[in-house]
């Protein structure tokens, strides 16, 4: 007992007053009784405390925003004064065991620093506690409370008692007044808590939960949200699903959920709040989103601070363990059993320093995760509201990018923040304890740092300005490539791939040159701060021994043992400042998308109940513009009043407005200068079908509930029934994104059904019927306008003039005027420009009479044929088989292979065996330096001079490895960046169109940014970090084992139960970081199809559902990435306390075992020892970061080799340039199907057509018309059969050769973000002359005049700022350019007006007339001045003769096709004859 006694109170050391016997007064504060007290008083409030803490966290209901009292003034006052009291007596404590251990080289007697110590923790646990309401009202709480206020009340007292006895005011007896008030403050807070939650229970009963913020758990929440206070600090809550992941491979569906204050819904709406606050006290400026994001994470950043802060000073204090233990191996013990307690003391340091960097780690991941989520939100929903001059600077690509690349980067920030000052405070503690090792010798070592560090300033600007650069390169790369990937149809059409990748390549090339400067900067980082350790040992020793301080085992190797430690966060410094730069770039660019311009002009939509109103829609404006600065509006003076019920068709030439009127209706024109007003609901169909990828019947629900009935009259209406009876699934099949397993017809037809089943007042149809042959769209207009929307404002902007006569109204636009606006008889008999349309329509039908086809010649019986055929269609979906299918990933243990794969590539292997060699010479230097020291130090043989200069040499070698090893990790990464990049380039622009029409752009999008932006920047670092701490650790242990060889009975199962571990580890986290890749395409794919449906999901008012599905998939990913960051903590956990228990059981076998070892040896094997954990550590997180980096190549792999198309050029078997001279085409025999397992699609079709014929193609849609011009390109290769031109089978050469030799009009008109030339002649292959030509013949040479910039002037992407029919006209005029022997026009004229149309017509009769032509139409007159007609159904050729003589024959598909346009057409003739016999 007296051993013990003398431990804990030393002999006559217990007053504090020198020489003097212990006190027996009771109010002594410094007595060791007194002491003993307030100790057992501490130990007895942690329990209670740790007890409250795991019945807070084990409860079944997970903690919500609003229990916390931060709300409270008081509460937060409460919090912050018993934290701060808690650090004073924490530092109090830290200062007392350093003052002793510098002074007398032992830290006895205990009681002196013990009692600040267990003070400390006691009242930080009080103040994490106080920021909870109801813990004070149970039994435990109060008790806690009671207990608190007797120590504070017991300190307080004997305290001033103290003071007024000896007349000394001591820092203790001021702590020790102090936490009565803190107790005070918590008592006063939590009772002023306790009557708010009283107050909201009463008030509300059972809803209480939901107003207070409760949200009951759900069963599958993780785990984390019931865990207590133990399981949260080890990660045990993670167990059961690191087994699982062990017994099977993880899927979605097994990952719990996240809490519900970590989901995004509950992040947002808190971030909303604090920016909408500073927007109220900030009437001027921009509320700063930094700001707000710091505002609602500042509890968490305090709390991660204090963990982060106790593993700083925890970690400094190792080199006074070692100190010690050099004393103690010399024989200068200062108490017999000093070993045992210096061993247990440095067990239990290195257990808290573990657990508390654990915690740091873990909780600034989450809250990084929080702020990334939140971000991602944010531009989702600004993206639903950006305004049109906004969409021209920020790209779908750049959106994209914001939403995946840069919240990542900002993401990262949170993990590495506290970094920034731990390092300064673990720098400055160092230099500290090593002022007290090598005196004064440390300062020349001071100012090096400083000057290393003040040097560095202008390398960190201009690392910000190459990010900068940097990020704007990939920008404008990852815009090309989603512009080329969303019209890659058209770019294998015109056979432009080739020119569009090398422009992409160019674009790479300029991002490359960034990025190798971003590199080249990081190396610099990378040799610098690794350097200077070794330039600091150096420098230091050179000062001692100019300064004459002494050199000995003990001082040298505690200085070393300091620096070692401090050297992980120093070298760490180029990884901290990357992180910052980038994330400050990254949010700046995110800042700069969320203060974008907005739609200003929403449309004001009114709802009055009970009252009629007599106008659906009123628009009063002088102008309607697109743009600002605009002195010609889009549309001018417009003075418009729908009426309820109303019809009003909308029509006029190409570009003369229409579509820009109802833009206006809905809001999405941001300059009206005048009133746009709305009454009712809307449904809109927008003229370019927007389809989402999902089932039909999603598509058609858009977010609202089944009603069978209604549902099923949809379909009828809607001509769907057939279609979905011939679909795979029915009504559950699965479109592909852009609805590209869809017809052109079908698309409009879906598009058409959800708006019906909408059932709103209004409907805006933006040429919806141009899409469909003549009979469908004849019965949807009968079916749809004037039965389903019988009794609904119907606003339809149309080409088509036979459905005119059964409108109420209509609005004859022109050149942005409305003409008039009257009925049908009104305008015929009035308006010239009306009766010019009709004309024109009048003369497509006198052009199919002259033919010899009048609607008196068909018989009755083949009118009444028609019926039996409508909506017979055949669909070009595989059967058995969905066309979108899950995204496909790795799993299971993928062994080497996606290292292999990244080290396969430009040499990759032999510079890793570079980077591996130039680290173990830097260890070996290493081991020599401290060797030399170990062994000469004490030597009288070797002057101190000749020592520290060969130490200085051997460093300065070191330093030369470093640079080497930098150069060589720069090169590895560059060059398998660029190698990687170039294959999955290929890959992806040779892949067949099966391929697209399969794989969301999303998933490849997803691939192209964040993946490889990871290859890009970190993949090489982390491969030579993984190698280099590795190697290290070993190094390490095998330095340890041949100093202190016992240890190796620890050190061998240590290393199996590291094995152990990292397997168990990595069979879930793989899957995790896996999931994780997977959902992060599910988000981007979302995304990117808002991003083009904006306009039609802004129209139906559905921005809140298409927000709350997005928010489920930025969880799903979240969930992922939260459970994969903390099994990595998991794991490194456990590592650690291996490590602890290694070094406790290292230091006990070097002063107590009998084996021969020096002071030198054992000082030596300390030093490496301390650093253990620390490399440890370092090895694992680097091994987990590389894991996890190397899915990206694993995600990159999949699309390096997807089967590709036919090979471009066959040298052996390239066609005469001139070829086709003469444009015959044979078919023989084709059969087509898109999958081998699917059916046929065309079904062994034959027929010649001849040089110079002009060719009509007709068939219902779907039956198969595309689909033979996509064999005739070869996009899609013939299963049996040929093609056949001019005598070459085109299967045998190559495919550029082939679409090169072709002309093509497109089913979808496709410009591209330009110019005006540029998008006539990407390759530049004309004269500025020509191209004038061309515009003249298109009837587009007046509008580009009028542009600013001319042939010059900007074409936005997608050429949104030019109508359909305008860019339907741009692709004439890329025909006309291109000058082919085969011209192929696919329903190219479907969105022109009748004139515009008969001037193509005529343009292309002159202008091909020695070429064969073969057109796709669904307009009869368009094909009726045909050589001969061609007719499809179900993927059989039906007929193949002339006009004439398909007319003339009975059951003729071609003579149903033109009796079904002339039963639509009829009316208007009746009513023309009618009109002009009047008149």
């Amino acid at each position: 007992m007296m051993d013990l006694w003398l431990v804990f109170c030393g002999k006559y050391e217990c007053s504090q007053k020198a020489g003097e016997s212990c006190s027996s007064t009771f109010l002594d504060t410094f007595s060791c009784t007194s002491h003993i007290l307030i100790i057992f008083a501490n130990i007895l409030l942690l329990m209670i405390l740790v007890f409250l803490f795991s019945t807070k966290f084990s409860s079944r209901k997970s903690v919500a925003s609003s229990e916390f009292q931060g709300n409270s003034i008081l509460s937060g006052c409460s919090y912050i004064f018993n934290g701060s009291l808690a650090l004073a007596y924490l530092s109090f404590g830290t200062w007392k065991v350093l003052q002793k251990l510098i002074a007398q080289q032992t830290v006895l007697p205990l009681h002196q620093w013990l009692v600040p110590l267990s003070q400390g923790l006691t009242w930080l646990l009080l103040s994490l506690l106080s920021i909870y309401k109801k813990q004070y009202t149970s039994s435990p709480g109060k008790l806690c409370v009671f207990l608190a206020s007797l120590l504070a009340a017991f300190l307080c007292i004997s305290s001033v008692w103290q003071v007024i006895i000896e007349n000394v005011v001591y820092t203790k007896s001021v702590l020790d007044m102090l936490p009565l008030l803190g107790v005070v403050l918590v008592t006063v807070s939590a009772s002023k808590g306790q009557r708010d939650i009283s107050t909201c229970e009463t008030l509300l009963g059972e809803e209480a939960d939901n107003a207070c913020g409760k949200v009951e758990s759900n069963e599958k929440t993780t785990p984390f949200a019931k865990a207590g206070i133990f399981s949260r600090m080890s990660f045990c809550w993670l167990n059961d699903l690191l087994k699982k992941g062990k017994e099977k491979t993880l899927n979605d569906e097994d990952i719990p959920e996240l809490r519900p204050e970590d989901q995004v819904g509950t992040l947002y709406s808190l971030f909303k709040e604090q920016v909408n606050k500073r927007k109220q006290n900030i009437s001027n400026a921009r509320p700063s989103v930094f700001s707000a994001i710091v505002c609602c994470q500042w509890k968490a950043i305090v709390v991660s601070g204090l963990f982060a802060l106790i593993k700083t000073v925890t970690v400094s204090i190792g080199p006074l363990f070692l100190y010690a233990f050099i004393e103690l191996a010399k024989g200068n013990g200062a108490f017999k059993y000093e070993g045992y307690v210096l061993a247990g003391g440095i067990l239990i340091a290195k257990c808290i320093e573990s657990l508390a960097e654990r915690q740091w780690f873990f909780r600034t991941r989450l809250i990084g995760l929080q702020v990334k989520s939140l971000l991602t939100a944010a531009i989702y929903n600004k993206q639903l509201r950006l305004s049109n001059t906004a969409k021209n600077t920020h790209s779908p690509g750049e959106i994209i990018n914001y939403a995946t690349v840069d919240t990542f980067k900002v993401g990262e920030f949170p993990y590495w923040c506290h970094q920034i000052w731990t390092t300064g405070v673990q720098v400055c503690i160092a230099l500290v304890i090593m002022y007290y090792a090598v005196g004064l010798a440390t300062i020349p070592a001071l100012l090096l740092v400083v000057a290393s560090v003040l040097g560095n300033s202008p390398v960190a600007k201009s690392q910000h300005k190459y990010l900068t650069e940097l990020m704007i390169a990939q920008d404008r790369m990852l815009r090309a490539i989603t512009e080329a990937l969303t019209s890659m149809k058209v770019l294998k059409l015109y056979a432009w791939e080739k020119h569009f990748k090398n422009a992409i390549e160019k674009l790479r090339e300029d991002e490359y040159r960034w990025l190798s400067a971003v590199q080249m900067q990081k190396g610099y980082y990378l040799v610098l701060f690794w350097s200077t350790p070794i330039i600091v040992s150096a420098v230091t020793f050179c000062s001692c021994y100019l300064l004459k301080v002494p050199l000995n085992t003990t001082n040298v190797f505690t200085f070393l043992a300091t620096l070692r430690i401090v050297q992980e966060p120093v070298r760490s410094v180029p990884d901290i400042l990357g992180v910052f730069i980038e994330a400050k770039v990254s949010l700046s660019r995110i800042v700069e998308f969320l203060e974008a311009p907005e739609l200003q002009n929403r449309r004001t939509e009114q709802k009055y109940q009970g009252k009629q109103l007599e106008h659906s829609i009123i628009i009063k404006s002088k102008g309607i513009s697109w743009d600002a600065s605009s002195h010609n509006p889009a549309v001018k003076s417009v003075n418009l009043h729908v009426k309820q019920g109303q019809k009003l068709a909308i029509c006029g030439e190409v570009g003369s407005g229409k579509s820009t009127l109802l833009a206006a209706i809905l809001g999405e024109v941001p300059y009206v200068d005048g009133l746009v007003q709305v009454h009712g609901t809307v449904a809109y169909v927008s003229q370019n079908a927007w389809i989402q990828t999902g089932t039909i019947r999603e598509n058609i629900l858009f977010g609202s509930t089944v009603d069978r009935i209604k549902y099923q009259e949809v379909l009828e209406r809607c001509s769907l029934v057939k279609d979905l009876d011939m679909f795979p699934f029915g009504d559950q099949t699965i479109i592909g994104e852009r609805g590209v397993n869809l017809s052109g017809g079908q698309k409009q037809r879906v598009q058409l059904a959800r708006a019906l089943y909408q059932d709103a007042d209004i409907y805006l149809l933006d040429d919806p019927f141009s899409a469909v042959d003549a009979y469908t769209s004849t019965c949807l207009f009968n079916e749809y306008v004037m039965g389903a929307l019988s009794g609904k404002t119907v606003l339809l902007v149309t080409h088509q003039v036979d459905f005119l006569p059964t409108f109420d109204s209509i609005l004859l636009m022109s050149e942005g005027n409305i003409i008039q606006s009257a009925s049908f008889d009104q305008l015929l008999l009035s308006c010239e420009e009306f009766q010019n349309l009709i004309h024109a329509h009048d003369e497509a039908i006198k052009s199919e009479s002259n033919r010899g086809c009048s609607p008196q010649q068909r018989t009755k019986s083949s009118v009444e044929n028609i019926h039996p055929l409508c909506a017979e269609e055949q669909l070009i979906t595989p059967v058995g088989e969905q066309l979108i299918k899950q995204e496909e990933r790795e799993t299971g243990y993928t062994g080497l292979k996606p290292y292999k794969q990244y080290l396969g590539e430009s040499n990759g292997l032999f510079y890793f065996l570079l980077v591996i060699f130039s680290h173990l010479l830097y260890m070996v230097g290493q081991l020599g330096q401290n060797l030399l020291l170990a062994a000469d130090l004490q030597s009288s043989r070797t002057s101190k001079l000749s020592l520290i200069l060969i130490y200085s040499s051997i460093g300065f070698g070191m330093s030369v490895t470093l640079l080497f090893r930098s150069y060589v990790v720069i090169n590895l990464g560059l060059k398998s960046s660029k190698s990687i990049f170039a294959k999955l380039l290929t890959s992806i622009f040779r892949a067949p169109m099966s391929f697209y029409d399969s794989t969301p752009l999303g998933r490849i999008l997803s691939r192209l940014s964040s993946d490889l932006s990871v290859l890009d920047l970190d993949l090489s670092f982390r491969f030579s970090q993984a190698a280099s701490s590795t190697l290290t650790t070993y190094f390490s242990l095998g330095i340890l084992a041949a100093l202190t060889w016992p240890i190796l009975i620890i050190i061998i199962p240590m290393i199996y139960m590291t094995v152990i571990l990292q397997r168990f580890y990595f069979a879930s986290a793989k899957e995790l970081m896996r999931i994780d890749g997977t959902t992060k395409s599910a988000v981007a794919s979302h995304l990117a199809e808002a991003i083009a449906g904006a306009m039609t999901i802004r129209a139906f008012e559905e921005e809140d559902r298409f927000c709350t599905e997005y928010l489920q998939l930025v969880d799903r990913n979240a969930i992922a990435f939260f459970h994969s960051f903390s099994a990595t903590e998991w794991l490194i956990q456990r590592l650690e306390i291996l490590c602890a228990i290694v070094l406790s059981s290292s230091a006990l076998a070097m002063v107590l075992l009998p084996f021969e070892a020096s002071d030198s040896d054992i000082g030596m094997a300390l030093s490496y020892a301390l650093s253990l954990n620390v490399f440890l550590v370092a090895s694992v997180q680097t091994q987990c970061m590389l894991e996890n980096a190397i899915i990206s190549v694993e995600r990159l792999e999949q699309y390096m080799h997807i089967p590709s198309e036919h090979t471009e050029f066959l040298q052996d078997n390239r066609p005469d340039p001139s070829w086709p001279s003469i444009g015959k085409v044979e078919i023989v025999d084709l059969k087509v199907r898109y999958q081998p397992t699917a059916p046929l699609v065309l079904q062994g079709i034959s027929c010649t057509i001849e040089g110079g014929y002009k060719v009509g193609i007709v068939g219902r849609t779907g039956s198969g018309k595309t689909t033979l011009i996509s064999a005739l390109f070869r996009l899609v290769e013939p299963t049996e059969g040929m093609i056949i031109i001019d005598g070459i089978n085109i299967s045998t050469i190559g495919i550029h050769d082939l679409r090169s030799s072709l002309s093509i009009i497109p089913q979808d008109p496709t410009l591209f973000s330009g110019t005006v030339r540029y998008n006539l002649d990407p390759l530049s292959e004309h004269t500025d002359q020509e191209i004038w030509e061309v515009l003249r013949k298109c009837q587009l040479q007046d509008v580009v005049q009028q542009k600013e910039g001319r042939l010059y002037s900007s074409v936005s992407q997608d050429g949104s700022n030019w109508s359909m029919g305008q860019r339907q006209l741009f692709c004439l005029g890329r025909a006309l350019l291109k000058r082919r022997k085969i011209l192929v026009l696919d329903e190219a004229t479907a969105s022109i007006d009748n004139t515009t149309d008969s001037i193509i017509q005529k343009t292309i009769r002159t202008e091909f007339e020695d070429c064969t032509v073969i057109t796709v139409a669904h307009r009869i007159p368009t094909v009726m001045d045909c050589t001969m007609v061609l007719a499809i159904s179900d993927g059989k050729l039906v007929e193949y003769d002339k006009p004439m003589k398909l007319m003339n024959k009975e059951s003729s598909l071609f003579g149903q096709l033109v009796d079904e346009y002339w039963s639509h057409s009829q009316h208007v003739d009746i009513h023309m004859s009618n009109q002009y016999g009047t008149h």
